[in-house]
């Protein structure tokens, strides 16, 4: 995979988690983006999912990793973009398909279910793998509704 700057986005039940995957990337030097939120306080994560999808829709961040409790309500709002495929990953096998497979261009973790080791597991995996092509190329131009 071909890092830019990984765009983050998380909710309140993310933010933990989030903190550690700041400081994974930093430790690799892998620049990112903040898209929030900045604290445990209750929120939404539409308001912090929208502003990471559309920085990968424009190219400005690639890929994003996105936090929530348990990992469904951010990934079905990323979703909801036409160039985004968010891969929910709480195994490492997953996050390696979610790329391999479905060519993600956002990794969602559940962050009430998953722990920091996990976590470095799922973003080693889904980092280091590169889309296979192929079969799954034709899969994916069947996604978007346009």
């Amino acid at each position: 995979m071909d890092i830019k700057v990984v765009g983050l986005a998380c909710d309140h039940a993310g933010f933990a988690l989030m903190q550690y995957v700041k400081k994974y990337l930093s430790e690799r030097g892998i620049a990112w983006k903040d898209f929030g939120t900045d604290s445990e306080k209750s929120c939404d994560y539409a308001d912090y999912a929208h502003p990471l999808a559309l920085a990968v829709e424009q190219g400005e961040v690639y890929p994003g990793i996105a936090i929530c409790g348990s990992g469904e309500g951010i990934a079905m709002t990323l979703n909801k973009h036409q160039g985004i495929r968010a891969g929910l990953s709480w195994m490492p096998e997953i996050a390696h398909l979610v790329r391999q497979h479905n060519n993600a261009n956002v990794l969602v973790m559940p962050g009430r279910f998953i722990d920091e080791r996990e976590a470095k597991a799922i973003m080693d995996e889904f980092l280091s793998t590169d889309f296979e092509g192929g079969r799954h190329q034709a899969r994916i131009d069947k996604m978007p509704l346009r």
